[in-house]
């Protein structure tokens, strides 16, 4: 049949060879998946490893990030997310419905507590809050079923005592969920980190930071290794329309094989930048999980067996400085940008009223405004030379 050259470019018959092999694999890019016949159409399962069906299910290009992704995290199964805070608001989508219980550390991912919050005031799901630092302090009823673990807290960096809690949780069959963000999968395995081989149920991780590395590209994962678990949230997954773009992911893809690089070398500027923060009399409290002195440094070497930590740090400044003191500070930071997320090749810097931020008290923290630094690619000593700068010319 003589097709119109309007109908012969679309069904386009000439196609190069793809037999090549090249360092990064082919990006496939698709809604539309076409089956072959219609057998290939009926004879396929949504639980099959690999359902080809449509773009949102999965393609090569999601299917090959996934199965990497939960490589890194010792994990069997991975779902891909928008972004790290929708791969946390499916999970809470898919285990919690009206009346049930949910227990989260007061010191979470904050955008996940606000999340939960609404649940609870459209849904009337069942928030409690617990000191990660306390295992005492988690009391969950017998409508609990989900708690959340964070490794280290969000802002003030406390390492949870994720041992007991874990363990508590699974005598009173509670299904728990880490946000391993920091950890990412290198610090320590979320499901092997200790020595009894204890595990979490699902791993939430936040592509945006070090998998991806560039600070362009938002993605997050969810990573378990029990089946019915995982076929339970691709259900949620579906349902709800939860995809990526293959062109994203490819960058994601290709970041992978410098990560456990670039997470090395900004958790060593780390240390170099925590070891000098701590001389300096402006600050009434500087907090790292590796340092000694640290809230929560014991759970960190009991889990972390690695003595790996992320780059981030963060410092209290002593109370008799104001906000327009620290906002100076900040305004005059050249080389650390003001901004959110962590992971890429810019250091950043962020400022937080803790007061504002926390329902409990924390002994162990001083009062004062936070600065958190998150640090990227550059030389140490020229962020501790920007830092200085900064400092000298507040009053």
């Amino acid at each position: 049949m003589k097709l119109d050259p309007q109908t012969a470019l679309v069904h386009a018959e000439r196609k190069a060879p793809q037999y090549i092999e090249t360092v990064q694999a082919p990006i496939y890019r698709a809604s539309t998946i076409i089956f072959k016949n219609t057998s290939a159409l009926f004879d396929r399962h949504w639980t099959d490893d690999y359902d080809y069906s449509y773009g949102t299910h999965g393609t090569p290009t999601t299917y090959t990030l996934a199965d990497n992704i939960a490589q890194i995290e010792g994990g069997h199964y991975c779902l891909l997310a928008p972004s790290g805070l929708s791969a946390i608001n499916l999970v809470n989508s898919c285990f919690l419905s009206q009346g049930d219980e949910v227990w989260v550390a007061d010191n979470i991912y904050g955008p996940n507590m606000e999340h939960l919050q609404d649940l609870a005031k459209r849904y009337g799901v069942i928030v409690k809050v617990y000191n990660a630092l306390d295992v005492d302090s988690f009391q969950p009823s017998d409508k609990c079923k989900l708690l959340w673990l964070e490794a280290a807290g969000s802002v003030s960096l406390e390492f949870p005592d994720l041992v007991q809690l874990v363990k508590k949780a699974q005598a009173l069959n509670i299904l728990t969920a880490l946000d391993n963000t920091w950890g990412a999968g290198l610090a320590f395995s979320p499901f092997d980190f200790s020595s009894e081989h204890l595990k979490v149920d699902i791993s939430v991780h936040a592509l945006t930071k070090y998998p991806s590395g560039g600070g362009d590209i938002l993605m997050g994962s969810v990573v378990s290794q029990d089946k019915a678990l995982h076929h339970k949230l691709f259900q949620t997954h579906a349902i709800q329309g939860i995809s990526v773009s293959g062109d994203d992911v490819a960058q994601v893809q290709r970041s992978l094989a410098s990560m456990q690089i670039r997470y090395e070398q900004q958790a060593k500027s780390a240390l170099t930048l925590l070891a000098w923060l701590k001389q300096q009399k402006q600050f009434a409290q500087v907090l790292h999980p590796a340092d000694p002195d640290a809230a929560g440094h014991q759970f960190w070497q009991e889990v972390c067996q690695t003595q790996k930590s992320a780059g981030l740090v963060s410092v209290i400044f002593n109370d008799h400085y104001d906000l327009t003191d620290i906002r100076k500070f900040c305004d005059n930071l050249n080389l650390f940008k003001l901004g959110f997320s962590w992971g890429g090749p810019v250091s950043l810097a962020m400022l937080y009223d803790l007061k504002k931020m926390r329902a409990l008290d924390y002994p162990h923290l001083k009062q004062g405004f936070l600065v958190r630094f998150c640090i990227g690619l550059e030389e140490p000593n020229d962020l501790i030379q920007d830092i200085e700068n900064a400092l000298n010319k507040m009053k």
